[in-house]
């Protein structure tokens, strides 16, 4: 081997040092730069084919048993809580039936309605509980029953309206009325020819109920003038008293003004 030979491994030593660390899995430095394909790992490192089949067929039935106890795990239920009794499996259809009720929009035509019509309504849409079954005795009992308790507090709203309003009321007393109390009357007289007896003309000025037209009309009497002391023109003021003549049933009180 010649010198330069020598030189040629020297170099080619030193440059292997500096390039870095050896390639694992015995590659070469050739290999770990990439200038040629690395080469199969050893027969030791390199698992057996049978237990590579295990491995796989393991993780599938992992696989396939995690769903499963997901599910079983989602049925069950918890430690903690209890299962929910019949009766509130019964209750969730009759809330979601109410969920699921039609709500009156705003300006609907139920506004409209009178408010019997908008009661009935609201009672339709309200979820029913079945009650007890009963006879036609007890229903007809338990009938009569709420109808004393609603006549009971008609009654007692009622009279505490009437006692807001007279409270409420300040105007002037209502006049005290004696039933028994003669009718007195005031008119001229037109005539005093009979023999204590007068004819006087009523005047009455009314308002027409319903064409509110001033109605003017008037009627006579006759009165009875026990001293003749009426004469034509005057106004008087006569009583009314018991049947004094076929035609005479009332009587001179007073001359309130003599004729001029």
């Amino acid at each position: 081997m010649s010198e330069d030979e020598k030189k040629d491994i020297e170099t080619q030593d030193e440059d292997a040092s500096t390039a870095g660390p050896v390639a694992e899995d015995g590659t070469s430095s050739s290999q770990a730069a990439g200038d040629v394909p690395p080469s199969t790992p050893p027969a030791e490192d390199a698992p057996p084919a049978e237990s590579q089949e295990d491995a796989s067929a393991d993780d599938a039935s992992e696989a396939e048993e995690a769903p499963a106890a997901e599910a079983d795990s989602d049925d069950a239920p918890p430690a903690d809580e209890t299962v929910e009794e019949p009766e509130a499996a019964e209750e969730a259809p009759k809330e979601k039936a109410a969920a699921k009720a039609p709500v009156a929009d705003e300006g609907s035509d139920e506004d409209e309605l009178p408010w019997k019509e908008k009661l009935r309504l609201e009672r339709s849409r309200k979820p029913h509980e079945a009650g007890p079954q009963l006879s036609p005795e007890e229903r007809a009992a338990k009938r009569a029953e709420e109808r004393k308790a609603k006549a009971t507090l008609r009654r007692k709203q009622r009279a505490e309206a009437k006692t807001e309003k007279g409270e409420a009321r300040t105007g002037t007393p209502v006049a005290e009325h004696d039933a028994n109390a003669a009718k007195v009357r005031q008119g001229i007289v037109v005539s005093n020819k009979g023999e204590k007896s007068i004819t006087v003309r009523i005047d009455i000025v009314r308002r027409h109920p319903t064409y509110e037209k001033v109605v003017r009309s008037s009627r006579t009497l006759h009165a009875h003038d026990e001293q003749n002391e009426a004469g034509e023109g005057d106004t008087v003021r006569v009583v009314e008293t018991r049947p004094l003549s076929k035609t005479k049933r009332w009587r001179l009180v007073d001359v309130i003004e003599k004729a001029r």
